[in-house]
């Protein structure tokens, strides 16, 4: 998967968390019984080097396991996550092998439910929208009685 529209139309289906990274499944409606995947590592696991290195690691397991495991006519988006370099390969088959169980199964699972697509607004972080930083209200001090 590459456009931005795929991805954001997975992260409405279902999705399972793992210690190395977070699996989002989501069926298409075309009918096309091909299995797509993709990739995301964000800049908060580490430098370019360390994301890309990330990013072959699921790749690998991707390529090992969806094949067999994965959901026909479904898209799958791997999202790493910051243990996930430091991780075995083995426990993160064995942890992606588990997540496409439960991906599959019928929802009982809290970890599966969609999640309410996050709004941003272009502000940044601590600002109120006339731009300046975000202050308490004073409080009316409290005269001896």
């Amino acid at each position: 998967m590459t456009r931005r529209r795929d991805f954001l139309a997975a992260n409405g289906g279902r999705r399972v968390v793992m210690p190395g990274f977070v699996l989002q499944v989501r069926p298409r409606d075309d009918g096309d019984a091909a299995i797509r995947v993709g990739f995301t590592v964000t800049k908060k696991i580490g430098n370019a080097v360390v994301r890309n290195r990330m990013k072959r690691r699921l790749r690998a397991l991707a390529r090992d396991l969806l094949p067999g495991k994965g959901i026909a006519g479904a898209d799958h988006v791997l999202i790493g996550r910051q243990g996930g370099i430091e991780r075995d390969y083995q426990a993160l088959t064995a942890e992606l092998a588990k997540a496409l169980t439960r991906a599959a199964s019928p929802e009982s699972a809290s970890d599966q439910r969609p999640r309410e697509p996050r709004v941003h607004h272009g502000r940044g972080k601590g600002r109120s929208p006339r731009g300046g930083a975000h202050r308490q209200p004073a409080t009316p001090s409290q005269e001896p009685a």
